[in-house]
């Protein structure tokens, strides 16, 4: 006979994996819904924050970006940036979003209310009003947060 404690992790893991599933399919219809409504969309990729894993992305092929890679070093970015809150001694201070600009790109990066995921979008810096793209990924952010997570099916 296998021991309680056994018993107890093998029972909790289908949840957490049907919860892990739901939250990336969430993320897959956060992406649709970004490139929906972004027409000059590069990439976008909704990240765990804790682990680093891609819940869902897209990149377009003329962007010519490795996501996984940008991804990466945008998540030691807002770890940093989170560090330096502490540091700072601001510990009110929640970290909403941060915008890199580059000659032909812009990369926002948001967090979730709860800081668990990143999104991170990237745009054509000429051919994309960047208000607009803030408040499209603002007010997509706020849904995914509003909504619980779907259930698996």
């Amino acid at each position: 006979m296998k021991p309680k404690s056994y018993r107890k992790k093998a029972a909790r893991q289908p949840a957490v994996r049907r919860y892990q599933l739901a939250l990336a399919r969430q993320a897959a219809l956060l992406v649709d819904e970004l490139r929906a409504e972004l027409p000059h969309l590069l990439a976008v990729a909704v990240v765990d924050v804790a682990s680093g894993a891609s819940l869902a992305a897209h990149a377009a092929a003329a962007g010519g970006l490795d996501l996984t890679l940008a991804t990466r070093f945008q998540l030691g970015l807002v770890r940093c940036k989170h560090q330096a809150l502490v540091a700072l001694q601001l510990p009110r201070e929640q970290l909403e979003d941060i915008l890199i600009t580059l000659s032909s790109q812009l990369h926002l990066l948001r967090l979730t209310g709860t800081g668990r995921q990143l999104i991170s979008l990237v745009v054509d810096a000429r051919t994309t009003n960047l208000g607009l793209a803030r408040d499209i990924l603002r007010s997509r952010v706020a849904r995914l947060e509003a909504e619980p997570p779907l259930p698996a099916t």
